[in-house]
């Protein structure tokens, strides 16, 4: 397994995350010898979604307004419903996210994940999957949407529900090793 020692993930999210999606891939990342960092625009803690009711509360380690997309190497962007659609509304974040996409830095999205990108302007043309209810959005705003249980496209690393998570996880650490992907 790749070593990501230097390397620091921030996990931007808001309250309604889906808890396994980001639960998962944090612990798959912090294994793996990354530093993650969970971001949202709220301060304290956040609430996640688990399945069917409210889940766990986590804490919130960096609030959006303190940092900057530079202070990051990787994006990752839990689903659930309730946040992405919070995220998107939000100028900053969408920003944040955009700053990814612009400099090739890897970012992995999964399940409503991807929704946050389709505001950025920045998936014309990129191959990816999803939640299969975003498929329709997905596809208006330029982006090539798969079935599949994840799929890479230049650093972007996108998969569909938490049955995906191993291979989420595997992937994007695969490309986090790689690192920074010029002329995505």
């Amino acid at each position: 397994m790749a070593s990501l020692n230097d390397r620091k993930v921030a996990i931007l999210t808001e309250e309604g995350f889906e808890q396994v999606e980001l639960t998962s891939p944090k612990a798959a990342l912090e294994a793996a010898g990354a530093t993650v960092h969970v971001i949202s625009p709220k301060a304290g803690k956040i609430k996640a979604w688990d399945k069917t009711n409210w889940g766990i509360e986590i804490n919130v380690d960096k609030q959006l307004s303190d940092v900057s997309p530079d202070d990051y190497d990787v994006l990752v962007l839990p689903g659930g419903v309730l946040n992405p659609d919070k995220l998107r509304q939000n100028k900053d974040a969408v920003a944040f996210a955009s700053a990814f996409l612009d400099e090739g830095k890897p970012v992995a999205a999964i399940c409503h994940g991807p929704q946050v990108l389709i505001e950025t302007g920045l998936i014309n043309g990129r191959r990816l999957t999803s939640y299969p209810s975003l498929k329709t959005d997905l596809i208006n705003a330029g982006a090539d949407w798969v079935d599949e249980e994840v799929v890479v496209d230049n650093g972007l690393v996108t998969s569909r529900t938490p049955a995906d998570l191993d291979a989420f996880n595997r992937k994007a650490i695969e490309e986090i090793a790689e690192g920074v992907h010029h002329g995505a």
